[in-house]
């Protein structure tokens, strides 16, 4: 059974952290030297190394009681992306109309929340599941709607619900704008901290992977 505690990676040490976004693709070689290449995964899985982030042993510290609250890759959790956590751009500020996620039929209420990086036939779409409790702002038709009264957000999965009354109407664009988290787990169950190789100046390896719900 999946596992998430809905807390969240300390994000002084996260804005730190390098990594980003991975894909799986086989590539053949043919003999008359052309390739064929087809992608295995439909969305890309983030991974990061939160050990460039640890400055301090107080850090240090955090993050090994962080670990041990999760019980090592037993529990996943949130993460901030400081390159992509909002639905614009990171320095931006999350307005209604920055994603389309749906068009309104009348009769359908809940939409996944999702970002597209890209335009036209090439674009991804990522499906967003962990949006930010107090960030989620939703247009349709290009009119702002007020949250609690005429939709809702549930945080664990990213889906927004209107509420009665408020239900889009045939091809309405429903937009949004939002900021979120990255569901991730820790990749190994072995936590090493030299702390010889840490004062140093070297940084242990605290490797993260992201994990579908």
């Amino acid at each position: 059974m999946t596992s998430f505690h809905d807390v969240r990676f300390p994000t002084g040490i996260s804005r730190r952290a390098s990594g980003g976004p991975e894909r799986r693709t086989d590539v053949v070689a043919l003999a008359s030297g052309h390739e064929e290449r087809n992608s295995r995964w439909a969305h890309s899985r983030r991974r990061y190394n939160a050990g460039f982030g640890i400055r301090t042993l107080d850090e240090i510290h955090a993050v090994i009681g962080f670990f041990e609250e999760r019980r090592g890759r037993l529990h996943a959790f949130r993460w901030k992306d400081h390159a992509d956590f909002k639905s614009g751009p990171p320095q931006g500020t999350p307005e209604p109309n920055d994603q389309l996620i749906g068009t309104g039929d009348g009769a359908t209420a809940s939409f996944q929340l999702t970002k597209r990086y890209g335009e036209g036939g090439t674009a991804y779409v990522r499906p967003i599941t962990k949006p930010v409790a107090g960030t989620v702002r939703v247009a349709v038709d290009g009119e702002e709607r007020s949250a609690g009264t005429e939709f809702t957000v549930d945080t664990q999965t990213g889906i927004v619900t209107f509420l009665a009354g408020a239900i889009p109407a045939a091809a309405a664009p429903v937009t949004a704008g939002f900021e979120f988290d990255v569901p991730v787990r820790f990749d190994s169950d072995l936590l090493t901290i030299n702390l010889d190789a840490f004062a140093a100046g070297q940084i242990p390896e605290i490797a993260l992977v992201e994990v579908r719900l």
